[in-house]
């Protein structure tokens, strides 16, 4: 089973330790030297530098074009991170932190990819026809044909970081360290909330967002455990994340993009931000579970994990 897996190649927690700090220091530090670079030049001096950082460098005026790609590097020197772990502190497979199949399934990742897009192409559209008078054309054909090769050639990497590092690489160590199912599924549930806590979203809508942050990462590692393995996730974030780049923009979201539409609307924290994690959410999870038939809810959410008896497993 998938975080089974986990106990292959060697892991000791110093490993994981170090795993961390290299891919901590790619994400965090290596990855963002080139966003830091423009920026400064942007800025024009230190106080303006220091100011700007602030917004994350928002407030600089820099194209949202090369914003997002700068953006985006980051991400993948932190996924090429996690992959180095993997592989040279680890010595583990890519693909036993990806799946439990012998290959990735590809026809999954698209189901999941199609599935999520459309669903918010179409609930857009409903709420295009019911408040039309929030939303301004805002399509320019040149800025947004590049937003379009980005965002579909490189913000996987950003959601293929994210996938690899909580629902792959954290949840199989803290199901290692814990011997069941359910407190890697809530631990990294929290801890991709919490990290997304530093979102514009959450300042400009309250804590009502962290809900949502941490309702997805459930509904995620749940994907993951019940289907034994991460393809169905990297679909389903990696759709969420490129509609939400290319169909609407706003002036104060994560992502400022040239979206084809911009919301004027004044945001506020309500019923919308919990409605897809109450009824939504609830529908994909029907929705995969009759595709891919999967049964043994109780055992691979909560079920309990041993440690394989082979030597032959726990260290090639």
């Amino acid at each position: 089973m998938f975080i089974e897996q986990g106990f292959r190649g060697k892991n000791e927690i110093w490993r994981y330790i170090i795993g961390l700090v290299l891919i901590f220091f790619g994400w965090q530090i290596l990855g963002l030297i080139p966003l830091v670079i423009v920026a400064f030049i942007a800025a024009g001096d230190t106080m303006a530098f220091i100011e700007a950082a602030e917004s994350s460098f928002m407030s600089l005026g820099i194209d949202s074009n090369l914003f997002l790609v700068l953006m985006i590097f980051s991400f993948a020197v932190g996924l090429a991170a996690i992959f180095l772990s993997i592989k040279a502190i680890h010595h583990k497979k890519i693909i036993d932190v990806t799946t439990t199949r012998s290959s990735i399934d590809w026809s999954r990742i698209r189901f999941a990819f199609l599935l999520v897009a459309i669903t918010n192409i179409v609930f857009f559209g409903i709420n295009y026809v019911i408040e039309p008078e929030i939303f301004v054309w805002n399509f320019n054909l040149v800025p947004f044909l590049i937003l379009l090769v980005i965002s579909f050639l490189l913000l996987p990497l950003q959601t293929s970081f994210e996938e690899y590092l909580f629902r792959g690489y954290l949840m199989q160590w803290f199901g290692i360290l814990a011997r069941n199912r359910w407190v890697p599924l809530v631990l990294t549930s929290i801890i991709f909330g919490l990290l997304h806590g530093a979102n514009p979203e959450v300042a400009k809508l309250g804590n009502i967002m962290m809900v949502f942050y941490i309702g997805t990462g459930l509904l995620l590692g749940v994907i993951t455990l019940m289907d034994e393995g991460m393809e169905l996730a990297l679909g389903f974030h990696a759709a969420n994340n490129i509609m939400a780049a290319v169909m609407v923009t706003t002036n104060w979201s994560v992502f400022q993009t040239d979206a084809i539409f911009l919301d004027i609307s004044e945001p506020s924290g309500g019923i919308d931000i919990v409605l897809p994690i109450l009824i939504i959410y609830p529908i994909y999870l029907f929705i995969f579970s009759k595709k891919y038939r999967w049964s043994h809810w109780k055992e691979r959410l909560i079920g309990t994990i041993k440690a394989p008896k082979s030597k032959e497993i726990t260290e090639i």
